[in-house]
């Protein structure tokens, strides 16, 4: 038995194919195009491993897509392949279109017309499995509930905007045609192999460095926080229970402002790094001008991928930034690698999408 996992050596991605490799003995093969927020160094402990296959490709590729998907005959696909950081979209709109749109429509109808090769029995355990994100109903106001899977769509930016058409066209894929999609809305991820554009990677790096820690505008934005492990037993059990055409918002159950999250960043890194002139992180902390359109809430209710999947996240965000600041503490040349390599020095400061 076979999984195909698109997008495997990126952050949420390389996660899920080490989580479940750890955790079960079926083959997974692994395409990912090894843009910058690919990296192979996150999957150093498992390249080797007997059940994982590597190939780098682009799920635009049709013809490399068909000749792989007939080899190796996957019963799953679990497609992580986006590009995702919010800023860059505002930059350059086009390349969202090309790979969240154009890419995934190409994929789909590939994995659409494996699907339909595939004997009754192979037909009916055959699962579309669509990562996405909580972005695509837009924003919430202080006082609003959390979004749930009947949420309205209305995506703020260039990335959430593509995101949403993909999810369409996989609920399109489903109503018309039948195929067995699964699709998860996510909160923010954080966690070890992120790249350090991010918030939380950005910030511990950035302060690590001695640098000023940026902080958009006046540091209120609001955001639920979900480690990247509970994420990666959501997909397990989303994968093996979830209901075939169903869409599960899955998050942390951790709401948090942007400047909280650095200042807790900050006294954490305070207490297991503590600065060599001997004062606080928190004083690095910089306020710069807003990014355009900034959502200003996004939160989400998971109850229903409690109460139908039994899943629910086990860490707390306490417990999973201290277990993210220790793994970066950890892997200085992980991060110095990919420093030397993209001149993260540049990066686009806090953008807090997953």
């Amino acid at each position: 038995m076979t999984i195909l996992v698109t997008g495997g050596a990126g952050f949420i991605g390389s996660n899920f194919v080490i989580d479940r490799l750890n955790k079960y003995e079926e083959k997974i093969v692994n395409i990912d195009k090894l843009t910058y927020a690919g990296n192979l160094k996150n999957l150093e402990s498992i390249l080797n491993h007997p059940f994982h296959i590597f190939i780098e490709d682009c799920i635009g590729n049709e013809i490399g897509v068909k000749n792989l998907l007939n080899k190796y005959k996957p019963r799953a696909i679990v497609n992580f392949a986006a590009e995702t950081h919010v800023d860059k979209s505002i930059n350059n709109p086009k390349i969202f279109i090309d790979t969240n749109i154009s890419s995934n429509f190409t994929f789909l109808n590939c994995a659409y017309l494996y699907w339909l090769s595939l004997n009754s029995d192979a037909r009916n355990q055959f699962r579309f499995l669509h990562i996405s994100t909580d972005e695509v109903y837009g924003a919430l106001l202080d006082t609003d509930a959390p979004f749930d899977e009947s949420s309205q769509y209305q995506p703020n930016n260039p990335y959430s905007a593509t995101k949403a058409s993909a999810d369409h066209l996989i609920r399109a894929f489903h109503s018309t045609y039948g195929l067995p999609t699964l699709t998860i809305n996510s909160s923010n991820n954080y966690g070890p192999f992120q790249f350090p554009e991010k918030l939380i990677p950005l910030m511990i790096t950035y302060a690590l460095s001695g640098k000023s820690l940026p902080v958009y505008g006046d540091g209120l934005q609001i955001r639920d926080w979900l480690y990247v492990e509970d994420h990666c037993n959501a997909i397990q059990c989303v994968l093996d229970t979830g209901k075939v055409g169903q869409s599960y918002n899955i998050g942390g159950c951790s709401e948090k402002s942007n400047i909280e999250i650095v200042k807790i960043i900050c006294s954490t890194l305070d207490e297991l790094m503590p600065n060599k002139s001997k004062s606080r992180y928190e004083k690095q902390i910089t306020f710069v001008q807003d990014r355009q359109g900034h959502d200003r809430r996004y939160g989400v209710n998971i109850s229903k991928a409690m109460n139908e999947l039994g899943w629910k996240p086990k860490e707390t965000f306490e417990s999973g930034i201290r277990k993210t600041i220790s793994w970066y503490l950890n892997n200085q040349v992980w991060i110095e690698d990919i420093n030397l390599r993209f001149n993260i020095s540049t990066a686009q400061q806090n953008n807090s999408n997953q």
